[in-house]
C-alpha cells in the first residue's frame, strides 16, 4: 500500500505477546472466509476518522468478505509496531459480528538489503515468522495480510532477486504455519507490468497463499509525473500475466479511491486526495470534470497561488469502465483502498450496478 497516502506518526510499539482473553474461536477454513460468497476487501487506514471507515465497511458488509486494518510496521526480526488505535477489540468484533473476516496488514519498512539479509538466514527467518504469527494470536484475527513493498524499491538486479527468493521462503514458512492453526494468509503486490513487480514471483506466491491482491493503482503515483492512477490497457497487461501465473480465485485486483495533485510541469511531491477531498477541491475551484476514455478515469485542472495543478482520481464511473476487464479474465475478486476514502456510488459499480 503506498505508503505517502496517510501520516505514519504516533506510532506505539506492540508487545506480541498473548494478552488474556484476546483468542477467539478458531477462524474459518483459510479458503473459505467467513463472508461466504461476498467477492470484496479493503482496507481500514489508522489515521483519518477511523471509526467513520469502520462504520463504511459496516455499512456494506454485504460486499466484503474481508476487512484489512493497516495497523502493524515491521521494522526488524522481531520487532512489530503497531500505530495509534491497533488491535481495537471493538472494531474486530464489530467486523466480525457482521460477518467479515479482519485480517491486518503489515509493512515494512528495512528496505531490500536488510530484508533479503533477514530472509536469507534461516534463523532470523523464523524469529520473524514467530513474531508474525504472535501478532496473529494476540488478537481474534483470521489471519494477516503481508504487504512487504519497501524490500522491493531497489534498482539492483541482484538485490531484487535475493529478496524474491528470500520472500518466497518467508512467505511459504508463514503460510503453513498459519495453515496449521486455520488461519489466512494472505499477500499485497504491486502490478507485475512494464518492468515493476519483478520482486515478486507470483507463480510461487499464487501457490503458496490464500490471497493475493493486485494493487490496482499508482501507474502514476506522487513522485512520479501526472496522470491516471490506472488505466484499461494497463490493468490488461497485468490481469494478462496475474492469470497465467495465480489461480483466477486466488487474485483481487484493488481499485483506488483516491488520488494525487500535482504541479504542472513540477514532476514529483504531489498531493494525496481520497475521493471526497479531490470532488470538494474540484466544486471549490469551480474546476470541469473531464473524463479520460482511454485510462477511464476522472481529471481536472485548476490554478493557485500562480500554479496550474493537475488532478487525477478514481471515482464510480472509472470503476464501472475498468471492471469489465477483470470479468475478462475470470477475476472476481475485488479490493478497495481504502475505506473512508471512495465515492460512495462505487460500491454499487462494484455490484455491477
Amino acid at each position: 500500500m503506498n505508503q505517502a497516502s496517510g501520516p505514519r506518526a504516533h506510532a506505539l510499539l506492540l508487545t506480541v505477546v498473548l494478552l488474556a482473553g484476546a483468542l477467539a474461536p478458531a477462524a474459518a477454513a483459510t479458503e473459505s472466509p467467513r463472508g461466504g460468497r461476498r467477492t470484496g476487501s479493503a482496507w481500514l487506514p489508522y489515521w483519518g476518522d477511523i471509526d467513520a471507515a469502520y462504520r463504511d465497511a459496516l455499512r456494506h458488509a454485504d460486499q466484503l468478505h474481508t476487512v484489512s486494518p493497516f495497523w502493524y510496521e515491521a521494522s526488524s526480526d522481531t520487532t512489530v509496531t503497531g500505530h495509534e488505535g491497533a488491535g481495537r477489540r471493538s472494531i474486530i468484533d464489530g467486523l466480525h459480528d457482521a460477518g467479515i473476516d479482519v485480517v491486518p496488514t503489515v509493512t515494512e519498512t528495512l528496505g531490500a538489503e536488510k530484508m533479503a539479509d533477514l530472509m536469507d538466514d534461516p534463523q532470523r527467518r523464523q524469529e520473524h515468522v514467530e513474531t508474525l504469527l504472535e501478532l496473529v494470536a494476540s488478537r481474534a484475527y483470521d489471519g494477516i495480510d503481508l504487504d512487504y513493498e519497501a524490500m522491493a524499491v531497489t534498482g539492483d538486479r541482484a538485490a531484487r532477486e535475493r529478496v524474491r527468493t528470500g520472500y518466497n521462503a518467508l512467505v511459504k514458512e508463514l503460510c503453513a504455519r498459519l495453515h496449521a492453526r486455520r488461519k489466512q494468509c494472505v499477500v499485497t503486490v504491486p502490478a507485475r507490468v512494464r518492468g515493476s513487480g519483478e520482486a515478486f514471483d507470483y507463480e510461487r506466491l499464487g501457490r503458496l497463499a490464500d490471497r493475493v491482491r493486485i494493487m490496482g493503482y499508482d501507474l502514476h503515483w506522487s513522485g512520479g509525473e501526472a496522470g491516471p492512477l490506472s488505466a484499461k490497457d494497463w490493468y490488461e497487461e497485468f490481469l494478462r500475466y496475474a492469470t497465467d501465473t495465480i489461480p483466477r480465485n486466488k487474485i483481487e485486483v484493488a481499485f483506488p479511491a483516491y488520488g494525487w495533485d500535482w504541479v504542472q510541469g513540477v514532476k514529483g511531491h504531489a498531493a494525496h486526495l481520497t475521493w471526497k477531498e479531490a470532488e470538494a477541491l474540484r466544486e471549490r475551484e469551480d474546476a470541469d470534470y473531464l473524463f479520460d476514455r482511454e485510462s477511464g478515469t476522472p481529471h481536472f485542472t485548476y490554478r493557485k497561488d500562480g500554479e496550474e495543478h493537475e488532478v487525477w482520481y478514481q471515482d464510480a464511473r472509472g470503476v464501472r469502465d475498468q471492471l469489465p476487464l477483470l470479468r475478462e479474465y475470470g477475476v472476481r475478486g475485488t479490493g478497495l483502498w481504502a475505506l473512508g476514502f471512495e465515492d460512495p456510488e462505487v460500491w454499487a459499480a462494484l455490484r455491477g450496478e
